[in-house]
């Protein structure tokens, strides 16, 4: 079976980096999309930033200029480059890989079926 491991988190104080990794392992068929979620407290599960299968990639607006995501050239380990990291960025964040397209809408975080996922990795950035 698939399964997804993070690693990366931490404590950092506001304005420092922070790499994230992804191990994917077991039979992948096939990935649509590979992506970052994050939850904080007293917040629902937001999308942070995802790489499409031609490589293309989308940014949570308020992570833009900040994060990178990129991926190894076997799509067996996912990361999140962060930097100038914010009191708002604390949160678990997760890692996803869609097997399944299920809609046209444009949006990467409905278009695809995110069906695998870590286990969540912490993020605390303190000011």
């Amino acid at each position: 079976q698939v399964q997804l491991v993070e690693s990366g988190g931490g404590s950092v104080q506001a304005g420092g980096s922070l790499r994230l990794s992804c191990a994917i392992r077991g039979p992948l068929q096939s990935s649509y999309a590979m992506a970052w979620f994050r939850q904080s407290p007293g917040k629902g599960r937001e999308g942070v930033a995802v790489i499409e299968s031609e490589d293309g990639t989308t940014y949570l607006d308020s992570v833009k200029g900040r994060f990178t995501i990129s991926r190894d050239r076997g799509h067996n380990n996912l990361y999140l480059e962060m930097a100038t990291l914010q009191p708002e960025d604390t949160g678990m964040y997760y890692c996803a890989v869609a097997s399944r397209w299920i809609a046209s809408t444009g949006s990467p975080w409905v278009d695809y079926e995110y069906n695998y996922w870590g286990q969540g990795t912490q993020v605390t950035v303190s000011s």
